[in-house]
């Protein structure tokens, strides 16, 4: 959940390592802090709240005006570690934010991830003299380093190498940290569960939880497997396993540009990374569409003829596009499939087949709940693989399976372009499935036709759905309805007004409306129906807003139909016209609505849209 990044090298690492906090702190932006060697001393800065000034505490002191005079930074440092922390353990306060110095001062950590037997190794450690500043789990770390250094020796470079080798063979749980000491020139960083690469230049080195951190400024990186340890000097770096092995890994270009990283004159990531949608679909699908067999060649290798069920595991976002995947296996492939929230899965012990097929979905690559699903599905000899956007990523080399979004970076804590480009690569994932040609053909067209779609969609709701958000912000209760396809974008569209507007919104399948969510309805809910796809659906759906209309309700509607809607409401209702298209794509289209709804309503409240309240980008903790 947090960011952390260190620097080692020629320049000035207090300004580098400034500049990659700004870009992680989509990773958590509750406390932030810089810990670096000054001299032969460590001098630690934290703050409590944003990096840079923020809207919602103008009066606080940030990070950057500690570090800076005159827009000038104050302090040099050619060694520098810096956090920015989502918070799991202890309220997100100064004396929890990160680095964390040893008990000694000679020792300072930057952690991501969550130490499960952190209170055992405190009360050890307490009685052995050592002296605890917080209440997180991470200090810790810092005190076992400096335990295993004093009965150490050899140089003070071996010996804070073993000290940390020692250290994690003591660590339960998912980490991965970085540490520097006030006595050597070098970073370390070590990791098992949680992400972590490095950045390799001309004797300068960044470690971090992702590339955005030096997206600019080196172009090659190395992803870290769990329980490999990365030594940066000036002179040169090496990778070792924990048993002290050196380890030879392949370097590869980093993923991302400067201008991917940059709001390109949007005044946000999210709404950017809603316009990028029909860019970042055509990038998902333009060179598999008319290559089906060679993604079944490539990217799903020896899948299984006969395939018992096609299971989708994900979390939020991610598990509402498994949900649609899922009825587009059963509907049109004739082969049993479910949806699972992957953090429950992991804890019931499921019955699996070795023919069942088990597609992990995640934005990052790195969500520990679905990640560890996924492990469980390959340790019992499933056919696994996955569905993620990060090249290199935990989840994606885990399944050495699956397909890439190629959706870019997404900065916006809540997902939109990474949804559709899901929703894309399930449809294609389905197309190798189906043993339909003429769906097959007919499919295929309507796929490329998308990107037009949706920029359609885009130039003509975003005007409407802006001049209403004022209407819209009025309301502090929402059901999201829909039946069929569109139920799980029912969910996400609740989903983007909770994560951004901070209001309550329910996502619920139309048809269960009536059994109990019915006695919400009052003048203060707005019902958001969707209301598209084949006649049946569409009949049913329209008569849940019936249910709705004939208590006093108001209702928005999402339709590629408004002129039959219009015979059914009131001129005080809203209606959102979207184009029609195939059902398995019809989500893709009536999504984006949801998504500007969103967007829009949030902005005429205030809200911090692209970091709102309790929320991060990458959810690396279960």
């Amino acid at each position: 959940m947090c960011g952390i990044i260190g620097y080692i090298g020629p320049d000035n690492g207090i300004q580098i390592v400034f500049d990659g906090l700004v870009r992680l702190e989509y990773r958590g932006y509750d406390s932030v802090g810089i810990g670096f060697r000054d001299g032969d001393h460590l001098t630690i800065i934290k703050s409590v709240g944003r990096i840079e000034r923020s809207l919602a505490n103008p009066d606080l002191p940030s990070l950057e005006d500690k570090l800076k005079d005159d827009g000038q930074f104050k302090y040099h440092s050619n060694l520098v570690i810096g956090h920015t922390r989502w918070a799991t353990h202890g309220e997100p306060t100064e004396r929890n934010a990160h680095p964390h110095l040893s008990h000694t001062g000679r020792f300072a950590i930057v952690h991501n991830g969550i130490i499960e037997n952190y209170l055992t190794l405190k009360d050890q450690l307490i009685s052995e003299g050592y002296e605890f500043r917080s209440d997180t789990d991470s200090e810790v770390i810092a005190h076992l380093i400096d335990y295993y250094y004093n009965r150490l020796t050899g140089t003070p470079d071996d010996r804070l190498l073993s000290a940390v080798e020692h250290t994690m063979s003591k660590l339960e749980g998912a980490y991965a940290f970085l540490v520097i000491s006030s006595e050597s020139d070098v970073l370390i960083g070590a990791k098992r569960g949680s992400p972590l690469c490095a950045g390799i230049g001309k004797e300068e080195y960044i470690l971090s939880s992702d590339e955005m951190a030096f997206v600019g400024r080196l172009d090659k990186v190395v992803h870290l497997d769990d329980n490999e340890i990365f030594v940066g000097r000036k002179t040169g770096y090496k990778i070792l396993s924990l048993s002290g092995k050196e380890i030879i890994k392949e370097l590869s270009d980093v993923s991302y540009d400067i201008e991917s990283v940059s709001k390109g004159g949007y005044p946000h990531y999210m709404l950017k990374e809603i316009h990028e949608q029909p860019i970042t679909i055509r990038n998902c699908f333009a060179s598999r569409i008319d290559h089906l067999e060679t993604l079944l060649r490539d990217n799903f290798p020896k899948l299984p003829r006969n395939i018992n069920r096609v299971i989708y595991l994900g979390c939020g976002t991610s598990l509402y596009a498994g949900m649609i995947g899922s009825y587009i296996t059963e509907k049109y492939t004739g082969i049993p499939s479910r949806a699972e929230y992957a953090s429950e899965f992991i804890y019931r012990d499921p019955v699996m087949f070795r023919n069942d097929v088990v597609l992990a979905i995640s934005q990052s690559g790195e969500t520990a709940d679905t990640k560890e699903a996924l492990r469980l599905a390959k340790d019992k000899g499933c056919y696994v693989g996955g569905i993620v956007n990060v090249v290199g990523s935990q989840i994606a080399r885990l399944a050495g399976k699956g397909m890439y979004l190629h959706a870019g970076p997404e900065i916006g804590v809540a997902s939109t372009k990474a949804f559709t480009s899901q929703l894309t690569a399930l449809t294609l994932f389905n197309m190798i499935l189906v043993d339909d040609d003429e769906f097959r053909l007919t499919l295929t067209q309507k796929i490329k036709e998308l990107p037009t779609l949706v920029e359609r969609v885009l130039s003509e709701t975003e005007p409407l759905i802006k001049s209403l958000a004022p209407e819209v912000a009025r309301y502090k209760n929402f059901l999201y309805l829909g039946r069929g396809i569109n139920y799980p974008v029912a969910l996400e569209g609740a989903l983007k007004m909770k994560e951004i507007a901070y209001l309550h919104a329910e996502g619920y399948s139309s048809g269960e409306m009536k059994h109990g969510p019915i006695a919400l309805v009052d003048e203060n809910l707005l019902s958001v129906f969707i209301i598209t796809g084949e006649q049946v659906i569409y009949s049913k759906t329209l008569n849940n807003l019936l249910e709705i209309k004939a208590r006093k309700g108001r209702v928005l509607v999402i339709t590629d139909n408004p002129d039959e809607i219009e015979k059914y409401i009131t001129e005080d209702d809203l209606v959102i016209t979207v184009p029609q298209t195939h059902e398995v794509l019809s989500p893709i289209v009536n999504v984006i609505p949801l998504q500007l709804l969103a967007y829009y309503v949030a902005n005429e409240l205030g809200r911090e849209i692209d970091k709102p309240r309790n929320l991060a980008k990458s959810v690396t903790v279960e």
